[in-house]
């Protein structure tokens, strides 16, 4: 019996009125790793197989509104969110191609604030190329979703009302100005999330919002997501997908209607 089906045995299975949250990737930058303090940056050549890895196993990775689509309507089998946060320049000229190889698609989270800047909220590694208008507008038209990660990548949690409201407002309009689309998805900076803005994300018009690892806030605007790296080889990947389950269990807001108990959803 292969290991991972023996492990899969063996986790607990959950209640039937509660499923996992849709299994979402977060990465950030494709290129060099050589100087990579914070452990944000995957090799091309690791990321290349990363792919494959999902590939060989039936996997086809989508855009997190792509995703919550199909979980909304219970087609997301076989499916996974892949997201890119910050912006980095070097998705367009690293992950697009291998993703358009594959015929996958990505979330695309990025700052409007800091159009063609440079990731000065990292005190240390280097300085990396942020998206201009023109890459954000060109990764729209390949087929990739364009999101929000607010306007200068500040915490959200520490913002007062004001900067909270443009953070999360403002940067959608101009990136619907830029795109000509839709903006449904918000990226929390550095992951930080609680009810406040939470709420100012919904009213801002976002349809999901997505965190790292938001405890009890986990739900439609709080996302949880799986950090990959690039020590993540098909082991560990097999190792992160059986035990997603166990990471959190998502409320019934993200199952269908007919799915939702009344106890939860009077709670």
């Amino acid at each position: 019996m292969p290991a991972a089906t023996a492990l899969s045995r063996l986790l607990p299975k959950p209640p039937l009125w509660m499923k996992p949250p849709p299994w979402v990737a977060m990465y950030h930058s494709i290129t060099d790793t050589a100087d990579d303090p914070y452990r944000v940056t995957v090799s091309p050549v690791r990321f290349a197989r990363q792919l494959h890895w999902l590939g060989d196993r039936g996997l086809r990775g989508v855009s997190v509104r792509e995703l919550l689509a199909a979980t909304a309507e219970g087609r997301a089998k076989g499916l996974v969110g892949l997201t890119f946060d910050d912006g980095y320049a070097d998705f367009f000229d690293s992950a697009l191609p291998l993703l358009r190889r594959h015929g996958f698609t990505a979330t695309v989270y990025v700052l409007p604030g800091r159009l063609g800047g440079e990731n000065t909220w990292d005190t240390e590694g280097p300085r990396k190329r942020l998206l201009t208008e023109d890459g954000i507008r060109r990764i729209a038209e390949a087929g990739m979703e364009v999101g929000s990660h607010g306007l200068t990548h500040v915490s959200l949690t520490e913002a007062d009302d004001t900067e909270l409201a443009a953070q999360t407002r403002q940067s959608r309009e101009l990136l619907e100005e830029m795109t000509g689309t839709t903006v449904e998805g918000f990226c929390y900076p550095y992951g930080k999330v609680d009810p406040r803005v939470i709420h100012a994300v919904r009213k801002a018009g976002y349809r999901y919002g997505c965190a790292i690892d938001p405890g009890p806030h986990t739900g439609t605007y709080a996302l949880p997501r799986v950090h990959i790296g690039e020590d993540d080889t098909s082991w560990r990947l097999t190792a992160k997908r059986l035990l997603h389950p166990l990471r959190r269990r998502h409320p019934a807001d993200l199952l269908p209607a007919r799915y939702r108990p009344a106890v939860v959803g009077a709670s």
